[in-house]
């Protein structure tokens, strides 16, 4: 039966009893990651060694990648030099890279201790690429082919070498200085005559990326031309590694996971959110409140001075509006610059499309804005007229809901109505069409600057839609009831 399930607990039985071959067959039915998960969880070492020396190598190399950080470390201090030499030298050197960045310094001792020269150099050169590009995260593991070999040729070396290759879906081909020249899918070389050169059968229009290319760039050009593998080059324009689409997962998983972070104003987490501990969150979460406190000071000011305007001292049911102003124009930039980002991380559109998109987004807006125009009107005049909000007319001081029950019906209060539904219901379609309009902008700005838009503008956006909608408000009402 395929894709069984396996607990710790049925895991630690079958160690203690020496189940020997249960637990083979058990790695041949049930998925690695499941597998993995339940061996985080068992406490004694020593019966997770027992595993990888009962297991064959083709099975640990896998699980051993997928198995957590503190787990590897307790595995590899645990073992001796020769099975843990026997470990790495199953691994791809793309996972090892992985492995040893999460390890302590001790530990990368041995593990590169238990290396060969020529991939101990390999590892060297990894690790030392920039972080998040594409020389971080490609493998050297991959199948190259002369352009000048026949297609028995090749498929009798891809059969010699292609097993201990990442993948040979995708072969990459170079000419005798190793620069590559093409590319060629497996079921093309298959199909293809004996006899045939590679050269002939070839793609020679394929997409690289450079050792420096950033990896977000990696995962969008991967999935724009729909590719297994990718090839790496340095800043020669010499092959030196590929990245394949397992690896672009892993890195999509990570770029969404900083956006939504970015976008919640927390800094990314390290480790995964378990083994994450409080003081750890707490300082993730606390510079950015800090920060969006800060910048909630211009709002401060703008509302301090609000009420000292002679407007909201005779009409004290405007201030009752203010924080759905503030409340809508931040929801309407919120949806346009969650578009925005979304856009932009996927590459649907650039910084160099500004006009097009502000065209699009000036007309959805002006749309948006009416509809919210039409409605708060008669919503606010029917709040006045039920009294949800009390509109008192002549006695500012007195009880609203007594003088609503003597004057709703009256003309001044109609009128009065009226007057406060308008200057609210204006103030929101200029709220809303502002807040759509910088929604656009920022993301936009932020990103012809080469910076990640999640980062900065939703906090900057909060900050302008609030004055901007909170000035607005002053001027409108001023107009409506001291100059009409």
């Amino acid at each position: 039966m395929e894709n069984e399930l396996i607990s710790t607990e049925q895991l630690v039985q079958l160690i203690e009893t020496k189940n020997v071959k249960e637990i083979r067959r058990i790695f041949e039915v049930v998925p690695t990651i499941d597998i993995a998960e339940a061996i985080d969880d068992i406490e004694d070492v020593k019966q997770i060694v027992f595993i990888f020396k009962t297991v064959k190598s083709e099975y640990t190399a896998d699980l051993f990648a997928e198995l957590h950080p503190d787990t590897k470390e307790k595995l590899i201090a645990a073992m001796s030099d020769s099975e843990l030499a026997d470990i790495i030298e199953s691994q791809f050197t793309d996972d090892l890279v992985d492995d040893i960045e999460d390890l302590p310094a001790n530990l990368v001792y041995r593990v590169l201790k238990n290396v060969s020269k020529e991939r101990r150099a390999t590892i060297n050169r990894l690790l030392n690429y920039k972080e998040n590009t594409a020389g971080s995260i490609m493998t050297t593991e991959f199948l190259v082919l002369l352009d000048t070999l026949s297609v028995d040729e090749a498929i009798a070396q891809i059969r010699k070498v292609g097993k201990t290759k990442e993948t040979i879906y995708t072969l990459f081909i170079i000419d005798k200085r190793r620069n590559l020249v093409g590319t060629l899918d497996l079921d093309d070389l298959i199909f293809a005559k004996g006899d045939e050169i590679l050269s002939d059968l070839m793609n020679r229009d394929f997409v690289t990326v450079n050792i420096n290319t950033d990896q977000e760039e990696v995962a969008n050009l991967i999935k724009r031309y729909d590719l297994n593998a990718i090839a790496v080059l340095n800043n020669e324009d010499r092959l030196v590694g590929i990245i394949t689409v397992d690896d672009i997962i892993d890195v999509i998983e990570q770029e969404a996971t900083e956006d939504v972070a970015a976008l919640s104003h927390v800094t990314p987490l390290e480790d995964s959110y378990l083994d994450t501990s409080p003081f750890s969150m707490a300082k993730k979460c606390v510079p950015w409140i800090i920060i969006l406190l800060i910048l909630g000071t211009f709002t401060t000011m703008v509302l301090d001075k609000l009420q000292d305007q002679a407007v909201f001292t005779m009409v004290p049911i405007l201030i009752a509006f203010v924080p759905t102003l503030m409340d809508t124009g931040g929801n309407a930039g919120g949806q346009t610059i969650a578009l925005m980002i979304r856009g932009l991380a996927t590459k649907e559109f650039t910084p160099r499309d500004f006009l097009k998109v502000i065209l699009k987004e000036v007309l959805t807006a002006l749309i948006v804005s009416s509809v919210i125009l039409v409605f708060s009107f008669l919503w606010f005049t029917m709040e006045q007229y039920t009294g949800i909000v009390g509109l008192n007319i002549n006695d500012p001081t007195g009880p609203a809901m007594t003088i609503w029950n003597k004057q709703c019906w009256s003309m001044d209060f109609f009128a009065h109505a009226v007057k406060v539904s308008a200057t609210v219901s204006i103030t929101l379609f200029a709220a809303s069409f502002i807040a759509k309009f910088v929604a656009v902008c920022l993301p936009l700005g932020v990103a012809a600057l080469k910076k990640d838009p999640a980062i900065v503008a939703q906090p900057l956006l909060t900050t302008i839609v609030d004055v901007l909608a909170l000035i607005s408000y002053l001027g409108i009402a001023t107009i409506a009831f001291t100059l009409i």
